[in-house]
C-alpha cells in the first residue's frame, strides 16, 4: 500500500511555510490504519522488547495499538504538567521553539528494552529528549519507528548518529 497517498498535506499550517502532514486520514480508514500498525509490528516482530514508548500526542495513537498487538506494556511521554507526580523531565528544542516533556519516574525499569513509536520525525528534538529520559532510567532503546520522516530536517540523522536503529514508513523530501 502506498501510505504517502493516504496522508493529507495542509499548506501553511500551523505557521506560514510549514506543510503539515495530517495523519487523521490514515486513522479514519480502518484498512489503512490496520496496514500501518501491521507494518510497524512486522518490522519489530523479532526484536527483543519489554515496552513500547509513545510520544504526546499523535504518537499515542500508533504506539498504543502497536503495544496491544505486540502484547507489551505502553509508556507515555507527555508535555510538562500532564502526568501525575512523580516524573522526570527534559527540556528540548523543536521547530517552533522549546518545550519540556515528562515521563513517570518508574515507567522504565533498569535494563528494559524499549521501542519508541511516534507519528513524525522532524528536527528530532522531542525524540532525542525521549531517548535521554529512557536512558536516564536505565532503559535500552532497541528501535525507533515513525510513520513519517522528514529527513531534510535531520532528526532521523541525529538519531542514527547516536546509534539508534531508525525506521519510517513514509519519507518526504524538502519542499
Amino acid at each position: 500500500m502506498e501510505l504517502k497517498s493516504k496522508i493529507r498535506e495542509i499548506q501553511d499550517w500551523p505557521i506560514s511555510g510549514v506543510n503539515f502532514k495530517d495523519i487523521t486520514t490514515i486513522l479514519e480508514d480502518h484498512q489503512v490504519f490496520a496496514y500501518t500498525i501491521d507494518a510497524i509490528v512486522e518490522r519489530f516482530a523479532n526484536s527483543p522488547c519489554d515496552k513500547i514508548v509513545g510520544i504526546d500526542a499523535r504518537g499515542f495513537l500508533f504506539a498504543s495499538t502497536v503495544a496491544y498487538k505486540m502484547k507489551k506494556g505502553l509508556v507515555i511521554v507527555r508535555k510538562k504538567g500532564k502526568l501525575p507526580p512523580t516524573t522526570i523531565q527534559k527540556k528540548y528544542t523543536l521547530e517552533y521553539g522549546t518545550n519540556v516533556i515528562e515521563m513517570k519516574d518508574d515507567a522504565i525499569k533498569q535494563g528494559e528494552k524499549v521501542i519508541i513509536v511516534d507519528d513524525l520525525c522532524a528536527s528530532g528534538g522531542t525524540i532525542l529528549a525521549t531517548c535521554d529520559l529512557i536512558e536516564q532510567m536505565g532503559g535500552q532503546i532497541v528501535g525507533v519507528c515513525f510513520l513519517i520522516d522528514l529527513p531534510f530536517l535531520r532528526g532521523s540523522k541525529k538519531l542514527g548518529e547516536r546509534g539508534y536503529e531508525v525506521h519510517s514508513l513514509v519519507e518526504y523530501e524538502a519542499e
